[in-house]
Parts: structure tokens; C-alpha cells; sequence
């Protein structure tokens, strides 16, 4: 049975797994198993910047993937970019393999008394993105959907946590051709 990999790395235990595989579930019918594939992302730090390209995490990810697992989602709490941004809350491999979110940005903002419930339902949105890429939807114009394309935390804390009825549709046809394989 091919399951979806939640992939802490450097021993992050900053989210609840359990509720962001039921998310995971809801979200894309695949069960998750937590297993770290790689202990740390010291490889992709740029001095210059001081943060981490997030590009080289993915590739290094992709290729420790075990052959079972449908798709990898790592977490980490570091900061990441592309070049031609200056931070991303996560990537992913397009109609790909793996995907990365970082939790360094997902506080902001935060107050003590909703710190535990909003960081997850962040937490969540990133990670439902990002998956949601690997099964390959585009960003979407509907700004409730989680693949809308966020620019900033009031972006991510503004949308939902589900598919729009067209993502949903897409989603749905991409399931069906990886069951073809």
C-alpha cells in the first residue's frame, strides 16, 4: 500500500503528525508514515543570504525517497528561498516526488493564546500546498483554495484548508492516471 512520507528533518517535533496525516488523508486518500529521510539540510545553506536553497533540499529528498512511497513531504524549521524570492514557506517538485515546508515563517504573528491551534492550521495549508503541487495543480485564482498562491502569513491564515471545486476536479484526474501506472 503506498503511503504519503512525512519527513521531519533534524528531529523537528513542532507539529502534531497524527492530525496533519489525517489532513493529509482527507485531503488526498493516502495513509502517512513518518520516517526522517535526511538529518540535516547543511548542504543547501547560503552564507550570503543566510538561509537555505530550498531546490537542493528537494533534490537530495526526491532521491532518498523509498520506491513505496507515493510522495514525500519534508518539514523543516530552517529558512528557505529560491533565488528570486526572499523566503518560501515551502517547494515542491511539479507532478513530482517530494516537497518541502519550513516552520521558520509559519509563527509570525502569533499570540501565546493561539499559538498551538493557528501554527497548526498553518502547518496544514503549507503541507496540503505543497503536496497539492506534487500531485500536480497549478497555483489557483480562487483566494479561499489552498493552492491560491500566498505572498505573505495573512495570505496563508485568509485561505482554507480545502480544494476548490476545479482543484478538487484536477486532483481527481491526477489520482486516476497514477492509479493507471
Amino acid at each position: 500500500m503506498q503511503k504519503i512520507i512525512i519527513s521531519p528533518i533534524e528531529n523537528i517535533d513542532v507539529c502534531n503528525y497524527q492530525s496533519l496525516g489525517q489532513e493529509i488523508h482527507r485531503t488526498f486518500g493516502f495513509q502517512t508514515k513518518i520516517k526522517s529521510l535526511l538529518q540535516n539540510v547543511n548542504f543547501a545553506y547560503d552564507l550570503k543570504r543566510d538561509q537555505y536553497h530550498s531546490t537542493a533540499i528537494l533534490e537530495k529528498l526526491a532521491s532518498t525517497s523509498p520506491f513505496q512511497a507515493i510522495k514525500v513531504v519534508a518539514i523543516t524549521n530552517v529558512d528557505l528561498f529560491i533565488p528570486i524570492l526572499t523566503h518560501v514557506y515551502g517547494e515542491a517538485q511539479l507532478a513530482g516526488k517530494a516537497c518541502i515546508v519550513s516552520t521558520f515563517r509559519l509563527q509570525e504573528g502569533l499570540s501565546i493564546t493561539t499559538m498551538e491551534k493557528e501554527f497548526e492550521n498553518r502547518m496544514a495549508k503549507e503541507v496540503l500546498h505543497e503536496l497539492g503541487h506534487t500531485f500536480n495543480l497549478r497555483h489557483c485564482n480562487d483566494k479561499g483554495c489552498i493552492m491560491h498562491y500566498c505572498r505573505s502569513i495573512k495570505d496563508v491564515d485568509r485561505k482554507s484548508d480545502q480544494l476548490c471545486r476545479y482543484c478538487k476536479i484536477l486532483l481527481k484526474d491526477e489520482l486516476k492516471k497514477l492509479k493507471k501506472k
